[in-house]
């Protein structure tokens, strides 16, 4: 497929689901400060991978990607939660998300977390306003989410990795902390859309495996261009990891071992997408975008 036509679908469901995210904060009755609180975190930019994973699922099942477009809102939220809390003091102290400063530093910390609180918790509120005929398909969805996000995914995943710092972390420790910080969520995305298009069991396992190597292929690049990005295009300083003392892939492999086993983990999800016997094309394009993005 060329690129283009992926530029393009990302373009039509970006705009989409960023109007979503908009309409959905604004037509809460809260404070202003902590609706602009959210608005600015979600308005910050970003990749959109984790939406865009929700729209080219369902495309890859033949179903309107607008039928996600409430999961991926609700996803959205989840992350962005995330990387609010991720950058408090108490945390990874980070004055820079996405070249702006971070939410903590323009609206104080206890806002901060509120902000990351109220996200979280709406995100459950949208994902269960779904509407479909069979409302297990929203009952597995909420829980799926709950799953991803808590104490068995990215909260777990979060706590392991703030205990690995200043260890000297095995790879399978490591896999361990990326695999649940940012694997899970990164993973749930292909579910919620698999979810929705009421995939059969064989075609959910081959888009799970696909998504837990995709999962971990992002979190690897993403330890790369912690040595060799460049901080405009990142939106924040390259390093970090070393200042935090967490143990990486180019640390554990050197810098072209970590490139190889990125290249293994992009393969390996190709493989897997293989399996799945749909027109995964978007899916494919997404996969060599997580294994070639700069930022």
């Amino acid at each position: 497929m060329e690129t283009r036509m992926l530029d393009a679908f990302a373009r039509k469901y970006k705009q989409l689901l960023e109007a979503e995210l908009r309409t959905l904060v604004d037509q809460l009755e809260a404070p202003s400060v902590i609706k602009d609180a959210m608005h600015y975190s979600l308005e910050a930019g970003g990749k959109r991978i984790r939406p865009l994973l929700v729209f080219a699922t369902l495309d890859a099942f033949g179903v309107d990607p607008q039928k996600g477009l409430l999961a991926a809102a609700a996803i959205e939220m989840v992350h962005t939660y995330s990387l609010i809390h991720d950058d408090l003091p108490s945390m990874d102290n980070d004055d820079l998300r996405r070249g702006k400063p971070t939410n903590h530093k323009v609206f104080g910390e206890a806002v901060a977390i509120l902000a990351g609180d109220a996200l979280l918790t709406y995100s459950f509120e949208v994902m269960g306003k779904i509407p479909e005929e069979d409302p297990s398909t929203t009952k597995k969805l909420v829980i799926e989410l709950a799953k991803a996000a808590g104490t068995e995914g990215m909260v777990g995943g979060q706590v392991a990795d703030m205990e690995g710092e200043h260890k000297a972390l095995t790879l399978e420790e490591l896999e361990y902390i990326h695999i649940h910080k940012t694997g899970k969520l990164l993973g749930f995305s292909v579910l919620a859309g698999a979810i929705i298009a009421k995939a059969t069991p064989s075609q959910i396992e081959s888009l799970s495996a696909f998504a837990h190597h995709l999962g971990l292929a992002f979190q690897i690049q993403d330890d790369i261009l912690d040595v060799i990005g460049n901080q405009d295009l990142i939106g924040k300083p390259v390093g970090s990891d070393t200042t935090n003392h967490k143990s990486t892939y180019p640390g554990l492999l050197s810098l072209e071992g970590a490139k190889e086993a990125l290249k293994t983990q992009i393969n390996l999800a190709k493989e897997n997408l293989q399996k799945v016997g749909l027109n995964t094309d978007l899916l494919m394009e997404l996969t060599d975008l997580v294994a070639a993005r700069d930022h």
